[in-house]
């Protein structure tokens, strides 16, 4: 009975565990940015911009994702000018020429042109392990989520 028992209880830890990591599994994009804690000036953005149902779709998308730290480091005021209902649509252009559709890991990124969900290209570069977006630094690639991947960089890059 007491094997019977403790059998029962590591079965029940084998099983919450395994639901636990399916759970982890499925976060979408923005489930991985928000509970990161990187990307605040990002999830507000997404917020902002209405592009939060977008990025929780079915995708896949790459994004690349620049940190509180990239944001940090365009003018003063820009973020906060960005954030404004009426400057929702540049918003929105600048948040999506940031997402590829299509699941890119870094290993197979090819050095070139990539259509973004904008619709115009960003340029990828890839050099010895290391992936540059447009003048942003990949800093942290292959981030999984359940319906894309996303590479966090070092800079907000713009549409030409």
């Amino acid at each position: 009975m007491i094997r019977l028992a403790t059998a029962a209880r590591s079965l029940a830890l084998a099983a919450g565990l395994a639901l636990a990591a399916t759970a982890a599994q499925a976060q979408d994009i923005v489930d991985v940015a928000a509970k990161n804690g990187s990307f605040n000036t990002l999830v507000k953005a997404v917020q902002a911009a209405g592009l939060v149902d977008t990025l929780k779709g079915t995708g896949p998308f790459t994004v690349f994702a620049p940190t509180d730290a990239a944001f940090a480091k365009l003018p003063a005021g820009t973020v906060e000018d960005l954030l404004k209902p009426e400057n929702k649509q540049k918003l929105t252009e600048i948040l999506t020429y940031h997402v590829v559709p299509g699941k890119v890991m870094a290993k197979d990124v090819k050095s070139g042109p990539a259509k973004t969900a904008q619709g115009s290209n960003l340029t990828l570069k890839a050099d010895g392990g290391k992936v540059m977006v447009d003048n942003a630094t990949v800093t942290t690639a292959d981030v999984a989520a359940s319906n894309g991947v996303i590479h966090v960089i070092d800079t907000v890059i713009l549409p030409k």
